[in-house]
């Protein structure tokens, strides 16, 4: 890859929010990619099942985002939560266990495309994309959710801190890779 060309060029992404101004917003800031969008659970649903896509950028609420994170893991698609009405330590865990690669605030869309450059960054290196989210956006879920908001959950909070490279996460996209079922990994 050269350096000026973007890991999102040409890129096939699957943009789903009932919000039609946020997916027309996901739309224009991924211009360098192919962004097809879906408006509800049913339409999204059938096209994880029968599309191809590098990436899913998913909205939990009024999309049923949680269960379209199972279906589109399932298919080996690196999926990303973004969310507002959602964002809260509950559904960021769930898309950490559910196999998402990140969760995003709606307060970053207008930095979508850098964020999403170095998520896949790290994700195509074999680095860690989460450690890379709370390198870039942990103050703002310190903020958001209170200073302690990880210690109603310590165990989980520090297991995954241990695990960044092989957390539950990771481990339910593996069981999916297509190039890795063969291999008994």
């Amino acid at each position: 890859m050269t350096a000026n060309q973007s890991y999102l060029d040409g890129k096939r992404i699957l943009a789903v929010d009932d919000e039609a101004d946020i997916l027309e917003t996901i739309q224009d800031i991924l211009d360098m990619a192919a962004v097809e969008v879906a408006r509800d659970y049913g339409t999204a649903s059938e096209k994880i099942r029968t599309g191809s896509y590098d990436l899913a950028i998913l909205d939990i609420m009024g999309v049923n985002g949680l269960v379209l994170l199972e279906e589109a893991v399932a298919r080996g698609i690196p999926t990303v939560m973004l969310t507002a009405h959602a964002i809260n330590p509950d559904t960021l865990m769930s898309s950490i266990r559910k196999g998402a690669i990140s969760y995003l605030p709606k307060e970053t869309l207008a930095d979508l495309d850098d964020l999403l450059e170095e998520l896949l960054a790290a994700h195509a290196a074999g680095k860690p994309p989460w450690k890379l989210l709370f390198d870039k956006l942990g103050s703002y879920f310190d903020e958001r959710f209170g200073p302690d908001w990880k210690a109603k959950d310590k165990t989980f909070w520090s297991d995954f801190s241990r695990n960044w490279e092989v957390g539950r996460g990771i481990q339910e996209r593996l069981k999916h890779d297509p190039h890795l079922q063969d291999k008994g990994v």
